[in-house]
């Protein structure tokens, strides 16, 4: 990208919050609004609110989120090939990674059994109790979220396996397969965590084959998008104890409808979507904005340009 010989006009929308003014000012920005012909657009929102309109002027967009899916559903990112796109994916690893190790090891450790319990009957729960330590965990799509993970689970003894699109080494992970070798994975890993991105290609990554290939003690766990796993297959892998349990931040569908079967399974954990909490997730974005309005005015690539291509 070519230098803009200027402080870069950046305006944020869909309101000029004092956060994000003052994280495009430490990036070296100044703020203007969108009539003033900015240089780029910070979103601190999602799709719905987007302008139908960009002026001419911006040559760069910063979204909030790491998954961008529904941006591109929408075509909102193909009406404007001559922009330059970036997502926030990387900035929540950290925060998503946390969650995804607290699920799995809630999972292993028995804690939705220990939860339910009205009494005191120890034995009743040590066929259901096990350790990450010496364990395999299989991370599907490691990117970001996975490569924050494995050093959490590393710390407690578990060594990981990792699938990614190209099959070039993960860092940390015993070894690395492309997704074209995914089916491999399965029945190696003694558990598994979905940090993949949501695309046309992976939707019910995870299905009844899959599911019927993990190991019986196995827990899953979903931290990426609900669309990866066929719901009706995981309900009855849980209900006939073909893997040991699920732990999901994410469902399909979403939000997950009162009565629905996994809000009863006793190996099921849901959260609500709340592994990346507002607390959490706007200090993260406004560090990110400050990064690349810093890159953005010295003429250097932006961290996370979404490649329309491949869906993320």
């Amino acid at each position: 990208m070519a230098s803009t010989q200027r402080s870069p006009r950046i305006a944020v929308g869909p309101r000029p919050d004092d956060m994000f003014v003052r994280a495009v000012a430490s990036g070296g920005g100044i703020t203007v609004s969108l009539e003033e012909s900015p240089d780029a657009l910070i979103w601190t929102s999602g799709p719905d609110t987007f302008p139908a309109a960009l002026p001419e002027s911006v040559r760069w967009v910063q979204l909030s989120s790491a998954g961008v899916e529904n941006w591109l559903t929408e075509g909102i990112i193909k009406r404007h090939p001559r922009v330059l796109w970036t997502s926030a994916a990387g900035a929540y690893s950290a925060t998503v990674a946390e969650h995804a190790l607290m699920l799995l090891l809630a999972g292993v450790r028995a804690l939705p059994h220990h939860l339910a319990a009205s009494s005191w009957a120890p034995e009743e729960f040590y066929p259901h109790l096990g350790t990450l330590r010496g364990a395999t965990i299989g991370i599907i799509g490691a990117g970001g979220i996975g490569r924050a993970l494995i050093p959490m689970l590393a710390s407690l003894g578990a060594q990981t396996l990792a699938v990614n699109r190209s099959g070039r080494p993960v860092p940390g992970a015993v070894e690395t397969f492309p997704v074209e070798r995914i089916d491999e994975i399965w029945p190696l890993a003694d558990h598994f965590v979905i940090s993949a991105a949501a695309t046309p290609d992976t939707e019910q990554l995870v299905g009844a084959e899959e599911l019927a290939a993990m190991k019986p003690t196995a827990w899953l766990v979903n931290i990426a998008r609900g669309s990866l796993i066929d719901t009706d297959a995981l309900v009855g892998a849980l209900t006939a104890g073909t893997i040991a349990g699920a732990g999901l931040d994410v469902t399909d569908p979403e939000p997950l409808p009162a009565g629905h079967p996994l809000w009863s399974l006793p190996n099921a954990m849901i959260t609500p979507h709340d592994s990346n909490p507002p607390a959490l997730r706007v200090p993260a974005y406004v560090e990110r904005v400050v990064e690349n309005v810093t890159r953005f005015a010295s003429g250097v690539e932006p961290v996370a340009v979404i490649d329309v291509s491949a869906g993320y």
